[in-house]
């Protein structure tokens, strides 16, 4: 402990909401992704409202009600083919997260992203923004279930020859909290991602920060 602060030498991260500002994209694809098909777009608020649970989810729930599987599955696979041609023009990391993320790896810190937005565009977005920063990169995909489950946890912890005593799972949702508890990790809640400061208390985090740079406060020096 220092300064009443534990200290871990592994930090894992959710993507979307906690370390980049990916809701300007996810509107642009999903709406169009919704108007190829012939569908009504949504708001802001709706899709945000919509986020949080993988690309799968976004689009069950996005799509109108009583719209077939085979239709949500095809408006999927669309979605995810445009995900990379424009969803990555207006997305943008949080104010300090570089810099703070560097000085974690320049203290010798294992660092890694676990999100539950599909893998392949985990491997899209954090090279173009945060490059050269993590470890080990994961999203939904076979093998990795979505958070809460913490079998992908688990295994980043694994690969990053980590233990769950030693590491902080750092999110902005409910699903980040309780993930890091299904581990045993420490749970590190942010308040500038999509979602109130109740929802992650009320998820049980251990603490909850307003600023990149406080993850230094948990860290070796």
């Amino acid at each position: 402990m220092t300064d009443s602060h534990p200290i871990f030498d592994t930090f894992i991260f959710d993507l979307d909401g906690t370390l980049l500002d990916t809701m300007p994209d996810l509107i642009v694809v999903t709406n169009k992704t919704l108007e190829h098909f012939g569908k009504p777009t949504h708001t802001d608020a709706e899709i945000l409202s919509y986020v949080g649970d993988g690309a799968q989810r976004l689009i069950y729930r996005a799509m109108p009600e009583g719209t077939s599987d085979e239709t949500c599955a095809e408006a999927l696979a669309y979605w995810k083919a445009l995900y990379p041609e424009i969803g990555l023009e207006l997305t943008k990391p949080y104010a300090h997260m570089p810099e703070t993320l560097a000085q974690l790896k320049k203290q010798g810190c294992k660092l890694a992203v676990l999100s539950n937005k599909y893998e392949g565009g985990v491997k899209d977005v954090i090279p173009k923004y945060l490059p050269g920063l993590f470890d080990v990169l994961h999203g939904e995909c076979e093998g990795i279930p979505r958070k809460p489950d913490p079998t992908g946890l688990l295994r980043t912890i694994a690969e990053l020859g980590s233990a769950p005593e030693r590491t902080a799972y750092v999110g902005d949702s409910a699903g980040d909290i309780k993930v890091a508890r299904n581990a045993g990790t420490f749970a590190i809640g942010v308040d500038w991602g999509y979602n109130p400061v109740d929802v992650l208390q009320e998820a049980g985090a251990d603490v909850i920060l307003s600023s990149p740079t406080q993850f230094l406060q948990f860290s070796p020096t």
